[in-house]
């Protein structure tokens, strides 16, 4: 029986209403076979907004059987997300430097939760997530993250290349992490308005997006073992970012 993680909102009508009302949706469920016109409607405004979805068996919806789930099921965040050029001009405002974490297809929810504890600690401004391809921000990400995920901007875009781009525009120096880099992540400098975008342990960071980059950083490795974890490279790069500011 599936378990969520999440406040589900259930029935076509009422997960119309939450997408209307602009809540956060993560996905969208559908039983399949569903049909009629009322779930049509529905259909076309998932996709108008771009919500992930996806076709389910009867199966799911066990936990709601007492309940007129009409065959959908929404997800709904338990955080709010933000957006990241407010968040910015606030920092600016202050008088600081931005430091963004971007994270570009981290799917395990226990690294997007140490990564985000991390961040929290050492102050950074923000962290950005693409809308797909990325770890919920479920309770299990909110715990891992010691509820850091509560108090910490997260960002989330559906074009993870344009808002770099518009970034970089603002004057945000793009540092990417990536074995392929010549320089030491301690040879760059951090001082500034800043990016840094981490990629998935397995495949790394889109080609699309590493190709962004200002500089490429590594980290040095003396051990037998291939890399390290993505949550401990974050913190050795972000505190590095804190103790050129300091």
């Amino acid at each position: 029986m599936a378990k969520f993680k999440q406040e589900c909102i259930f029935g076509i009508r009422a997960v119309m209403e939450a997408i209307q009302d602009e809540k956060e949706i993560d996905k969208v469920m559908f039983r399949q076979g569903i049909k009629g016109e009322l779930f049509q409607q529905l259909f076309s405004l998932v996709r108008e907004r771009q919500i992930q979805f996806q076709y389910v068996p009867e199966e799911v919806f066990k936990p709601f059987a007492g309940k007129n789930h009409q065959g959908v099921l929404a997800e709904v965040s338990p955080i709010p997300y933000q957006d990241i050029n407010t968040v910015v001009d606030a920092v600016v405002a202050e008088g600081k430097m931005p430091l963004i974490l971007i994270l570009d297809r981290i799917t395990d929810v226990r690294n997007l939760g140490g990564i985000a504890r991390t961040a929290e600690c050492a102050g950074v401004s923000a962290i950005l997530i693409p809308n797909k391809n990325s770890a919920k921000i479920s309770s299990d990400a909110i715990k891992t993250s010691a509820g850091a995920l509560y108090h910490l901007p997260v960002c989330r875009e559906k074009n993870l290349k344009k808002t770099i781009k518009e970034l970089k525009r603002r004057g945000l120096t793009l540092f990417a992490a990536t074995e392929k880099a010549d320089k030491f992540y301690t040879e760059v400098d951090m001082k500034e308005g800043c990016m840094i975008i981490m990629g998935a342990e397995d495949t790394g960071i889109d080609e699309e997006l590493l190709v962004l980059a200002d500089q490429q950083i590594k980290i040095p490795q003396y051990g037998k073992i291939e890399s390290l974890n993505v949550s401990a490279a974050a913190a050795i790069l972000v505190y590095e970012a804190v103790r050129q500011r300091k």
